[in-house]
Protein backbone atom coordinates (compact mmCIF):
# COMPACT_ATOMS: atom_id res chain seq x y z
CA UNK A 1 0.00 0.00 0.00
CA UNK A 2 2.04 2.92 1.33
CA UNK A 3 5.18 3.61 1.65
CA UNK A 4 6.59 4.10 5.10
CA UNK A 5 7.99 7.61 5.10
CA UNK A 6 11.74 8.56 5.58
CA UNK A 7 11.21 10.79 8.61
CA UNK A 8 14.21 13.81 9.06
CA UNK A 9 16.70 12.86 11.20
CA UNK A 10 17.28 15.91 13.75
CA UNK A 11 19.63 17.26 12.35
CA UNK A 12 17.96 17.13 8.61
CA UNK A 13 14.68 18.52 10.71
CA UNK A 14 16.87 21.19 12.14
CA UNK A 15 18.25 22.56 8.77
CA UNK A 16 14.68 22.02 6.86
CA UNK A 17 13.19 24.47 9.79
CA UNK A 18 16.59 27.00 9.69
CA UNK A 19 15.92 27.26 5.69
CA UNK A 20 12.17 27.94 6.02
CA UNK A 21 12.65 30.26 8.92
CA UNK A 22 15.37 32.08 6.78
CA UNK A 23 12.53 32.18 4.02
CA UNK A 24 10.10 33.57 6.54
CA UNK A 25 11.77 35.67 8.26
CA UNK A 26 13.58 37.61 5.71
CA UNK A 27 10.16 37.82 3.23
CA UNK A 28 9.24 39.41 6.64
CA UNK A 29 11.71 42.23 7.42
CA UNK A 30 11.76 42.81 3.23
CA UNK A 31 8.38 43.31 3.18
CA UNK A 32 7.79 45.51 6.51
CA UNK A 33 10.79 47.92 5.16
CA UNK A 34 9.24 48.56 1.80
CA UNK A 35 5.85 49.10 3.18
CA UNK A 36 7.33 51.89 5.46
CA UNK A 37 9.63 53.48 3.76
CA UNK A 38 7.77 53.04 -0.34
CA UNK A 39 4.21 52.01 0.43
CA UNK A 40 5.25 49.19 -2.02
CA UNK A 41 4.04 45.45 -0.65
CA UNK A 42 6.19 42.79 -1.16
CA UNK A 43 4.09 41.59 -4.30
CA UNK A 44 3.90 45.20 -5.52
CA UNK A 45 7.89 44.69 -5.80
CA UNK A 46 7.97 41.73 -7.34
CA UNK A 47 5.44 42.45 -9.97
CA UNK A 48 7.70 45.64 -10.89
CA UNK A 49 10.56 44.02 -10.41
CA UNK A 50 9.89 41.40 -12.94
CA UNK A 51 8.38 44.06 -15.33
CA UNK A 52 11.69 46.81 -15.22
CA UNK A 53 13.57 43.52 -16.26
CA UNK A 54 11.35 42.74 -19.07
CA UNK A 55 11.74 44.77 -22.74
CA UNK A 56 9.88 47.67 -22.92
CA UNK A 57 8.52 46.83 -19.09
CA UNK A 58 5.57 44.85 -20.51
CA UNK A 59 5.25 41.03 -20.11
CA UNK A 60 2.25 38.96 -20.72
CA UNK A 61 0.03 37.94 -18.39
CA UNK A 62 0.85 34.40 -18.44
CA UNK A 63 4.87 34.67 -19.01
CA UNK A 64 4.59 37.55 -15.99
CA UNK A 65 2.93 34.34 -13.66
CA UNK A 66 5.29 31.95 -14.20
CA UNK A 67 8.13 34.60 -14.05
CA UNK A 68 6.80 35.25 -10.43
CA UNK A 69 5.32 31.77 -10.02
CA UNK A 70 1.96 32.54 -9.32
CA UNK A 71 -1.52 31.37 -10.03
CA UNK A 72 -3.66 33.68 -12.50
CA UNK A 73 -6.39 34.55 -10.17
CA UNK A 74 -3.33 35.74 -8.01
CA UNK A 75 -1.74 37.98 -10.41
CA UNK A 76 -5.32 39.27 -11.78
CA UNK A 77 -6.33 40.69 -8.19
CA UNK A 78 -2.47 41.99 -7.61
CA UNK A 79 -2.72 43.67 -11.02
CA UNK A 80 -6.42 45.07 -10.25
CA UNK A 81 -4.63 46.91 -7.03
CA UNK A 82 -1.44 47.95 -8.84
CA UNK A 83 -3.72 49.56 -11.67
CA UNK A 84 -5.82 51.46 -9.35
CA UNK A 85 -2.78 52.88 -8.06
CA UNK A 86 -1.20 54.05 -10.81
CA UNK A 87 1.68 51.42 -11.00
CA UNK A 88 0.85 49.35 -14.37
CA UNK A 89 -1.73 49.22 -17.07
CA UNK A 90 -2.79 46.63 -18.58
CA UNK A 91 -2.62 46.29 -22.53
CA UNK A 92 -4.39 43.92 -24.82
CA UNK A 93 -2.38 41.96 -27.36
CA UNK A 94 -3.29 42.97 -30.68
CA UNK A 95 -2.11 39.50 -32.12
CA UNK A 96 -4.21 37.14 -29.94
CA UNK A 97 -7.32 38.39 -28.76
CA UNK A 98 -7.39 36.49 -25.56
CA UNK A 99 -4.05 37.97 -24.68
CA UNK A 100 -2.98 40.93 -22.66
CA UNK A 101 0.15 42.70 -21.40
CA UNK A 102 0.91 44.02 -18.37
CA UNK A 103 3.09 47.33 -18.20
CA UNK A 104 4.36 49.06 -16.29
CA UNK A 105 3.74 53.25 -15.48
CA UNK A 106 5.97 55.78 -15.79
CA UNK A 107 4.54 56.06 -12.16
CA UNK A 108 5.12 52.61 -11.62
CA UNK A 109 8.96 53.34 -12.73
CA UNK A 110 9.49 56.50 -10.43
CA UNK A 111 8.25 53.96 -7.56
CA UNK A 112 10.59 51.04 -7.88
CA UNK A 113 14.00 53.59 -9.30
CA UNK A 114 13.08 55.41 -5.94
CA UNK A 115 12.53 52.14 -3.51
CA UNK A 116 15.43 49.94 -5.29
CA UNK A 117 18.55 51.52 -3.56
CA UNK A 118 17.06 51.34 0.24
CA UNK A 119 16.10 47.79 -0.78
CA UNK A 120 19.66 46.72 -1.82
CA UNK A 121 21.22 48.47 1.22
CA UNK A 122 18.72 46.25 3.48
CA UNK A 123 19.87 42.72 0.95
CA UNK A 124 23.31 43.96 1.63
CA UNK A 125 22.88 44.49 5.41
CA UNK A 126 20.98 41.18 5.89
CA UNK A 127 22.55 38.92 4.05
CA UNK A 128 25.38 39.97 1.48
CA UNK A 129 27.53 41.59 4.48
CA UNK A 130 27.07 38.70 6.69
CA UNK A 131 28.84 35.87 4.34
CA UNK A 132 31.87 35.79 2.86
CA UNK A 133 32.62 35.76 -1.31
CA UNK A 134 32.61 32.35 -0.30
CA UNK A 135 30.04 31.24 1.42
CA UNK A 136 27.63 33.34 -0.61
CA UNK A 137 29.11 31.36 -4.21
CA UNK A 138 28.00 28.35 -1.86
CA UNK A 139 24.16 29.26 -0.91
CA UNK A 140 23.89 30.71 -4.34
CA UNK A 141 24.90 27.14 -5.78
CA UNK A 142 23.08 24.84 -2.88
CA UNK A 143 20.12 27.35 -3.94
CA UNK A 144 19.93 27.06 -7.31
CA UNK A 145 20.70 22.98 -6.94
CA UNK A 146 17.16 23.22 -5.13
CA UNK A 147 15.07 25.53 -7.25
CA UNK A 148 16.21 22.90 -10.52
CA UNK A 149 14.62 20.17 -8.36
CA UNK A 150 11.97 22.52 -8.19
CA UNK A 151 11.80 22.69 -11.59
CA UNK A 152 12.26 19.24 -12.81
CA UNK A 153 9.56 17.89 -10.61
CA UNK A 154 6.84 20.49 -11.79
CA UNK A 155 7.83 19.30 -15.39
Amino acid sequence: MGETPRWLSASEQNAWRTIVGLHQKLNAAMSRDLQASSKLSGADFQILVALTDAPDGRQRFQELAKVVEWEQSRLSHQIARMTKRGLVTRQDCAEDARGAFVVITPAGRQVIEAAAPRHVALVRRLVIDVLTADELATLARLSQRVIDRLEDASE
